[in-house]
């Protein structure tokens, strides 16, 4: 199967800790792991402050251009968690709270002996027409407007509700991801792989070169949807690699 017939995806992370430094963005890299996993191609990854002209900017490019986004950060009870408002601007439909995500969290605080204030509320705060994503660790709900899916930035919170979103999604076929260890530098192994790359044009190709233990090496990667064309591609390399 050639690339372009899966699904797409983009993902949107939002916050200006992630761009001065301060956290250490994971959520890009789960995301993608369970969407190759299921047949949906993530193509771009994406970070912007937390600012809401950018981030609508950034949104409404990302919704046109891929069948879903992601967005990761910006849902929490602070002044600065401004992603519903920019989902719901880059919409052009009403935000407020909603009954049912106002239920869930109430019954969130009552579990924990607590009574909610304003600020905690603001998390029941959804864009009109949205469909809620459950949160099974701690209430708060993300949602889905139309091909948006708007998550947690608490990584631990992001991979359950990527988990609760990804089945009702439609998947397409899993590539096929193989690596092998090559010993020779990477320019002993430029001009058979180039020609490989030309002669399979339906697979992906990367080299990435190591240096340990005294070896000057190349981990080479292929990717695609056919296991046979990949295993075909990676023999065809094994004959023509110089060995030193």
């Amino acid at each position: 199967r050639l690339r372009g017939m899966n699904p797409t995806a983009a993902i949107l992370i939002i916050g200006d800790e992630i761009l001065s430094g301060r956290t250490r963005e994971a959520n890009a890299h789960h995301l993608a792991g369970e969407l190759t996993r299921v047949g949906i191609d993530l193509r771009e990854i994406r970070v912007v402050p937390d600012d809401q002209d950018a981030i609508v900017g950034a949104l409404n490019a990302l919704r046109s251009a891929y069948a879903h986004v992601f967005t990761s950060g910006g849902i929490g009870p602070t002044h600065d968690d401004i992603t519903a408002d920019a989902v719901a601007a880059a919409f052009g439909v009403p935000i407020g709270i909603r009954e049912d995500a106002a239920t869930i969290l109430r019954e969130m605080y009552a579990r924990r002996g607590v009574t909610p204030n304003e600020s905690q509320m603001r998390m029941a705060r959804i864009p009109n027409g949205a469909r809620l994503i459950e949160n099974v660790l701690s209430g708060a709900p993300g949602f889905s407007v139309d091909n948006v899916h708007v998550m947690a930035g608490v990584p631990s919170i992001f991979r359950e509700m990527v988990a609760a979103v990804l089945p009702g999604l439609a998947h397409g076929t899993p590539r096929v991801v193989r690596e092998v260890r090559f010993e020779v530098p990477e320019g002993a192994i430029a001009a058979p792989l180039s020609a490989l790359a030309a002669d399979y044009p339906d697979l992906q190709m990367g080299s990435y070169p190591f240096h340990a233990e005294g070896i000057r090496g190349t981990n080479i990667v292929i990717k695609g949807y056919d296991a046979a064309r990949v295993a075909a591609a990676f023999a065809r390399l094994e004959r023509e690699v110089p060995r030193g």
